[in-house]
């Protein structure tokens, strides 16, 4: 599937964005890959595999963050090979543009990130789908100027994340009117289902989570108007080496997204 090909495809129907947190070892990825790909091929459904290869934001030195860009790559480059999923990882400076887009099919801007001229603007060179996440700081309407800088290079295939927005200390809240005025850009919207329920710092050296709101907040978004959801799943949350306490447990992702799809169903179907 070329990148004009995914990007029309999520234009015109639900889509989802699912996998851990970081690519933690191989067999986790595997392990996550062979599911989802199950999940998505008797759902129907467009999925793309994420997985980042450096978690560059962590809360703590000591975080874990990934097997690098070269190994991350490999990995990435294995799914997409035995199980025919796109991919979408992150990047942090504008020189690993380039050479993810070698691998991956989306190329994702992290939220602390997103007004960074010289990255979007190297992302969008690559020609790959975009996907940005509005800052935690941002209001909705103010991704306008990102929507701006990343079409200046001629790129037009962009997506929006909502993530939550910090709330006081160690909190992030949801405004669901975002999905709308985000939409309002001319981009599909995407709809952070795990990382708006994490608490940042939450436990002093790593952030927390809530996880047992990802499906009350996910069905909100995809009524309020999201076209895709971005879950990070995981086999077992509670030994994830990242983002654990708001990662998805794999084995609930097919009825989580059997309900979603529903939502949309009435959306597509007015």
């Amino acid at each position: 599937m070329t990148s004009e090909q995914l990007f029309a495809a999520t234009s015109k129907g639900p889509f989802v964005l699912a996998g851990p947190c970081a690519l933690e070892s191989r067999d986790v990825v595997m392990t996550a890959a062979r599911h989802i790909a199950e999940v998505a091929k008797k759902l129907e459904l467009t999925v793309i595999f994420k997985g980042s290869f450096d978690k560059a934001n962590r809360t703590s030195v000591t975080s874990f963050r990934g097997p690098g860009m070269d190994k991350g790559l490999e990995m990435l480059a294995e799914v997409k090979e035995t199980f025919g999923l796109p991919v979408v990882t992150d990047i942090h400076q504008p020189e690993q543009a380039a050479v993810v887009a070698e691998v991956a099919d989306v190329i994702q801007i992290p939220a602390f990130l997103c007004r960074q001229t010289d990255l979007l603007v190297a992302a969008g060179n690559t020609g790959r789908v975009l996907n940005v996440k509005k800052g935690q700081f941002l209001a909705p309407w103010d991704m306008a100027n990102v929507v701006s800088k990343v079409k200046s290079t001629g790129n037009e295939k962009l997506w929006l994340t909502e993530r939550g927005a910090c709330h006081g200390y160690n909190n992030l809240v949801v405004d669901m009117r975002s999905m709308p005025i985000m939409a309002s850009h001319g981009c599909p919207v995407v709809f952070d289902a795990t990382h708006s329920v994490q608490l940042p710092g939450g436990q002093g050296g790593c952030s927390g989570g809530q996880r047992e709101f990802v499906p009350t907040l996910a069905r909100a978004a995809v009524v309020a108007g999201a076209s895709g959801v971005f879950l990070e799943t995981h086999p077992d949350p509670d030994k994830a080496l990242c983002d654990g306490p708001n990662s998805w447990p794999l084995e609930n992702l097919e009825a989580l997204l059997r309900d979603l799809m529903t939502l949309w169903s009435l959306k597509y179907e007015c």
